[in-house]
């Protein structure tokens, strides 16, 4: 469906319409032309007997005249009407009613993706790789039926209003470009911008032709672009058989890599180096999805802004308590009175005041489910999502300046503190008061410049904030808040965690609800369980990087008939090797798991009464064992990352 039209023409009420509906009265109410291509036209209309919308797609009587062309449209809705799948608009009914061919299918109250990105630009990654493994999901569904939609364009993916759900119309009833705008051999199905190669010449169709419309389809509601675009179709056509797209991941920002080459993948021009079929493109769209591991947007928010004092705001509330202050002084009856209230408003606006603040804004939090452990995981998140980018930028170490600064400060503040202390204990005051001042002078401003410099090696503000709510502060704070919001908190907090950390943070409240004396024969237990959490997140990590390095080389593969032998034995020995570090990294990523699950486990009997201190005792040193392999494992991994 191009666009919506109301049901008129120019000289008045379209002829069309009430020819059609004079035809099917008694049986279906039009109500309003919804749009039409080239292959159809689309009614809003009601049907009479079950009383439901419905939309009815007429094949214009131009081309139901057509013997050939009418019989395909039936053969072919027919076939598409047995289609059964959550993400296919069903068809209820295919009909002949006089010189008229249509087909009957649900309504969707909604917007086609063209529609949905002419109105909002470009989809998110998260939002477009969804909606491709729907698609992908119907298309392999029909695959396997022996349907092949040949048309897979924006206009036909419907999104469903309330839910986002893709559904994809007119399953093997394509739009027909007639003889390629002046193409010998015949008519070509499909739409230009949308069709493969095999397609644009007019060679037989099959499943992978699908999935290079679909990769044409995730190209544009990455980008809002199409790989290829032309004045006339003719010149559309001969590009898809004869140019290479621009790679997606140059045309827009802050798509995922294996997105964008997965979609890239899909627009081969060979049929063989397209993903093996739509039920494997959409097992590659849900690996995505789960690996992206991106944290739910109220902890998000927390970390950046809600769990700490920062920014332009923080300035304007301490010029406040600052005039505050000096009122609250000056209103005493006496100058000690006045000084004390002074430094009464003071204490309390740098404490009270931000401490409410802050309770408050964690309230939201354990209001809709989340932990202190979600905060702590929020902030650690937020640390390790820019420490590969400053390392690069900034180095691991500090700089030669930042040394330098360093080195001054303490120098400047040593020798203005051995100045004060010594001229005021044998008054040397006078002859040291040069010195001193002197130290003050480059110890001050050398030592903010050395803080600045760390700053930007490390995240200094979001360290501090994370000690504050993984420490007694944040403990004490939650605690009161699950207290207090137990009954209505959801499990929306829970949804996104992966095992391991799961699995330490229910160790680690049970490790909270033990007596003080528990705990402190036990107090290296949650320093294991973050060592393991940690350990268990970097091999899931590694697991990732030599999962999308064996892909490679087995798309690299493909080609080995056509490669050196030399060449081709040396890169099985690389695929052996990855292969046997892959099955390393999974059995470390098992025992990490293993051992917090086991003290997750010993945990619960000590709070039974059936468990003992003793075990606890054991299951970490077990613990730290595996913890130890794993860190050896991973020191392996960057010394060969330093060589290579």
């Amino acid at each position: 469906m191009d666009v919506q039209r109301p049901s008129s023409a120019a000289g008045g009420l379209d002829r069309l319409f009430l020819d059609f509906q004079s035809a099917l009265a008694g049986r279906y109410s039009i109500e309003r032309e919804l749009g039409r291509g080239g292959m159809g036209i689309v009614y809003l209309a009601r049907e009479v007997r079950l009383d439901r919308p419905v939309a009815l797609k007429l094949l214009p009587p131009s081309l139901s005249a057509k013997p050939g062309l009418r019989e395909r449209f039936l053969r072919e809705a027919r076939m598409a009407a047995k289609l059964s799948h959550p993400n296919i608009i069903p068809i209820h009914a295919v009909d002949e009613v006089g010189e008229y061919v249509f087909f009957a299918m649900a309504f969707v109250e909604g917007e086609t993706l063209t529609e949905r990105i002419r109105r909002r630009g470009p989809l998110a990654p998260t939002d477009a790789t969804r909606l491709l493994r729907e698609i992908a999901w119907a298309l392999a569904y029909a695959h396997a039926q022996g349907v092949i939609h040949r048309d897979v364009k924006p206009d036909n993916i419907m999104l469903e209003q309330g839910t986002g759900r893709a559904l994809v119309a007119d399953f093997g009833i394509a739009a027909q470009v007639s003889g390629a705008a002046g193409m010998d051999g015949g008519d070509v199905i499909g739409t230009p911008e949308f069709m493969s190669p095999e397609q644009a010449l007019g060679e037989p169709v099959d499943a992978k032709s699908d999935l290079y419309a679909l990769g044409v389809v995730g190209y544009f509601a990455l980008s809002g672009k199409l790989p290829f675009t032309g004045t006339k179709a003719t010149e559309v056509l001969a590009k898809q058989i004869t140019e290479a797209p621009r790679p997606l991941a140059t045309v827009t920002d802050g798509t995922p890599r294996r997105l964008a080459q997965t979609i890239d993948k899909c627009l081969a021009k060979e049929r063989d180096e397209r993903p093996e079929s739509a039920a494997a493109l959409a097992d590659q769209m849900g690996l995505a999805l789960e690996q992206r591991k991106e944290l739910p947007v109220p902890l998000r928010v927390f970390a950046k802004r809600g769990g700490r004092f920062g920014g332009i705001g923080s300035v304007v509330y301490l010029w406040a308590l600052t005039i505050i202050t000096g009122f609250a002084a000056s209103a005493g009856s006496s100058v000690g009175l006045g000084a004390l209230t002074g430094l009464g408003t003071l204490f309390a606006g740098l404490t009270l005041v931000p401490l409410a603040v802050l309770v408050g804004r964690a309230a939201r939090l354990a209001k809709a489910g989340f932990a202190r452990e979600d905060v702590v995981a929020a902030f650690r998140a937020e640390l390790e999502s820019g420490s590969e980018e400053r390392a690069y930028e900034y180095g691991r170490g500090p700089s030669h300046l930042e040394r330098v600064f360093r080195w001054l400060a303490v120098g400047g503040l040593g020798i203005s503190f051995a100045g004060m202390t010594l001229g005021s204990t044998f008054g040397w005051g006078p002859w040291l008061g040069a010195p001193t001042a002197l130290g003050l002078m480059v110890g001050i401003p050398a030592g903010g410049l050395a803080l600045l410099r760390l700053q930007r090696r490390r995240d200094l503000d979001t360290e501090i904030w994370l000690r504050l709510w993984r420490g007694p502060i944040g403990r004490l704070v939650f605690g009161r808040l699950r207290v207090a919001s137990s009954r209505e908190s959801t499990a929306s907090g829970f949804t996104f965690r992966p095992t391991e950390l799961a699995l330490g943070m229910a160790a680690e409240r049970l490790f909270d609800e033990l007596p003080k004396e528990t705990r402190e024969q036990l107090r290296d237990l949650p320093d294991v369980l973050r060592q393991l959490e940690q350990d268990a997140g970097k091999m899931r990590a590694r697991l990732e990087e030599l999962n999308d390095a064996l892909q490679g080389a087995g798309e690299r593969g493909r080609l080995s008939g056509q490669i050196d032998g030399d060449i081709k034995a040396r890169r099985d020995r690389v695929v052996t090797d990855l292969q046997a570090e892959r099955d390393l990294v999974q059995r470390r990523l098992k025992d990490a798991v293993a051992a917090l699950e086991t003290i997750r486990l010993n945990l619960l009997r000590l709070h039974a009464g059936a468990g003992s201190i003793q075990s606890l005792t054991t299951d970490l040193t077990l613990a730290r064992e595996a913890a130890q392999e794993v860190e050896l494992l991973l020191e392996a991994h960057r010394e060969i990352d330093e060589v290579l």
